[in-house]
């Protein structure tokens, strides 16, 4: 008999009920499952967990939105206007695409004089999410996860709200735990349909039966772990198993949008039908979009410490057709975004969640022309790119920061991807170094061997 055809058998009926009590008193010495004690550090005994651990130091922030517009946002034509443009090339400065932003200027802090390393949009997106140009590496949502564990431990604790019509570039590795314990790494909730499939069993049981069944498995999980020490996959896969039972009552219920308001659904721009633009061209329009902003929303209500919200390949990425493509990116997610920072506000969430705005590299101040299309657009740029954060110990209504005179290059204030990544573990209370995970001799952060600094200009 398997393991698996074990537990499907002895957890049925009164033989898993006695089962359940011998397993708990003799090899536990207590009845009931053990609880309320405080989880060590992430490392200590080999155990890794996402229970809720004290901070370095006081926070601002307790959880984290992260609204990755994937494929480089142009600066100069969103947040960085340039009038050198208008003057030698006649560019147009489009920043009425996003009116509803437009609106919440007080509440975000504009850094003007981002930079990285890497033109290429592979190597930019993990340089962005976990500091290094290299596969296999933490991101940053796993490390916060792994600093601070989670306040509801119902629901992952990094959750990715990806966009239904695909995955970014890189995919999954934009979440990825890398080297740190996979119990870290970022959960896919769907936002369309069931959230997570097979999460139901096919047949119902008794509720007393399930319970049992389900203290049974714990125990003999835990006798298993202990008999392989320093398996940190089979602590994930553990862990994953008994959040998935614990998730068939909670995650339909966080993202379950009927609970929603019309008032508050028509605000993020949900159920706004697309709209036909030229003769070809679909605009799908913010529904969606909206429907993730609302549902990042719930998430951080309920205790959830970082949730990433995604769009489709590479949507900014505008090499041609610059003004058409940055207005139908703006009306997919200009409203859901203001309208996600004016909820957080009304529900006195913003002051303890911080909001990112924020793309892998921006564009260049050179037009990019394809003759034979009779087109234009905009280039990669990693010396000079623009993005903003809000809430969360962020002073509103501050921009930090410029390019030079076309929007070329970070002339002031310069602000690297480490710089950016430590002040954002600031905001949450971590300190840069002291945020490690020991692997063959080494002191792993996601600064590496960097020497960033804080931003303190842009703090509350």
């Amino acid at each position: 008999m398997t393991r698996r055809h074990f537990f499907g058998r002895v957890s049925d009926g009164i033989y898993g009920v006695a089962l359940t009590h011998l397993l708990t008193g003799d090899l536990f010495g207590v009845s009931g499952l053990t609880g309320g004690s405080e989880s060590p550090a992430p490392g200590r005994g080999g155990i890794y967990d996402v229970a809720p651990r004290k901070p370095h130091f006081e926070a601002k922030a307790k959880s984290v939105i992260l609204l990755f517009m994937n494929g480089g946002p142009s600066p100069m034509d969103l947040l960085d206007p340039k009038p050198m443009l208008d003057k030698h090339h006649g560019g147009t400065w489009v920043s009425e695409a996003m009116p509803h932003i437009a609106r919440r200027v007080d509440d975000i802090a504009v850094i003007r004089s981002m930079h990285t390393t890497s033109p290429a949009h592979p190597a930019a997106l993990y340089k962005f999410q976990g500091g290094r140009m290299l596969p296999g590496i933490p991101t940053l949502g796993a490390w916060v996860v792994y600093g601070l564990g989670t306040e509801n431990r119902n629901l992952p604790a990094f959750v990715v709200l990806d966009d239904p019509q695909g995955l970014p570039i890189n995919g999954i590795a934009n979440w990825q735990s890398g080297f740190l314990p996979p119990i870290y790494q970022g959960t896919r909730l769907r936002s369309v349909g069931d959230p997570l499939l097979n999460l139901r069993p096919e047949v119902a049981e008794p509720t007393a039966l399930v319970k049992m069944g389900t203290r049974l498995r714990q125990q003999l999980d835990r006798i298993h772990r202990r008999d392989r020490p320093g398996l940190p996959e089979l602590d994930a896969r553990i862990a994953s198993y008994e959040l998935a039972a614990r998730l068939q009552l909670e995650a339909t219920d966080a993202l379950d949008l009927s609970r929603e308001s019309p008032r508050t659904l028509e605000m993020y721009g949900v159920g706004r039908k697309p709209a036909v633009v030229g003769k070809t061209h679909v605009n799908p329009g913010p529904d969606n979009y909206g429907r993730r902003c609302i549902m990042a929303r719930r998430l951080v209500e309920r205790g959830v410490r970082y949730v990433q919200v995604c769009v489709n390949s590479q949507i900014w990425d505008s090499h041609s057709h610059l003004e058409a493509d940055l207005r139908s990116c703006c009306d997919r997610t200009d409203q859901p975004v203001a309208a996600l920072l004016a909820d957080l506000k009304e529900r006195g969430l913003l002051d303890s969640t911080l909001v990112i705005w924020a793309g892998e590299f921006g564009r260049h101040p050179i037009a990019q022309i394809m003759p034979k299309q009779g087109v234009a657009g905009r280039d990669h740029n990693p010396r000079g790119f623009s993005l903003w954060m809000a809430g969360g110990g962020v002073k509103g209504g501050t921009v930090y920061g410029a390019t030079d005179e076309f929007g070329y290059r970070a002339v002031e204030n310069p602000v690297s991807i480490e710089d950016l990544h430590a002040t954002i573990l600031h905001l949450l209370g971590l300190h840069h170094e002291e945020l490690f995970f020991e692997r063959s001799g080494l002191r792993e952060k996601i600064t590496f061997n960097f020497e960033p600094r804080v931003v303190r200009e842009i703090l509350a």
